[in-house]
């Protein structure tokens, strides 16, 4: 098992090779970072089309993005010396502060790299507390109703 010969020769086997054929389920490199405007995200994905990849946002404020990498067929007359590329289905997912703005969230995949940026809401922008006033019991006997106040 062990090769006498060169014993650094085992240093050609890190990392790990997975045996071709078994699925795997990976998590995909990402970067995120926050500027004064937008929530930025960065998530390397060589090789893959936009259609191989999904991006959704749950009502939770969690980013979803995932996909699948589909691994090269063996031809015949073809021998593989090293597999160390992960196919299979990979997926990141991220919690998204309230101060977000999800109905303008753009993706970019370019180079292998996806971008996704996710703008802030300004204070202008951001949901503002309702308040209610309460009517007063007219003299014509209606009972007290809620209004919205301007704000």
């Amino acid at each position: 098992m062990f090769p006498f010969d060169d014993p650094f020769r085992i240093l050609e086997q890190t990392p790990l090779t997975i045996p071709k054929g078994i699925e795997t389920l990976a998590l995909a490199r990402a970067d995120w970072k926050e500027t004064s405007s937008s929530h930025l995200i960065a998530l390397d994905l060589p090789g893959l089309k936009k259609e191989e990849v999904k991006i959704e946002v749950e009502d939770n404020r969690v980013l979803r993005i995932s996909g699948e990498r589909k691994g090269e067929e063996e031809s015949e007359g073809e021998k593989w010396h090293r597999a160390e590329r992960s196919n299979g289905k990979f997926w990141r997912q991220f919690r998204l502060p309230v101060n977000v703005d999800l109905d303008n969230i753009k993706a970019h995949l370019e180079d292998g790299v996806l971008k996704i940026t996710v703008p802030k809401l300004f204070d202008d922008m951001k949901k503002k507390t309702k308040v209610i006033d309460i009517a007063q019991k007219g003299n014509s006997g209606e009972d007290i109703k809620a209004t919205k106040a301007e704000m």
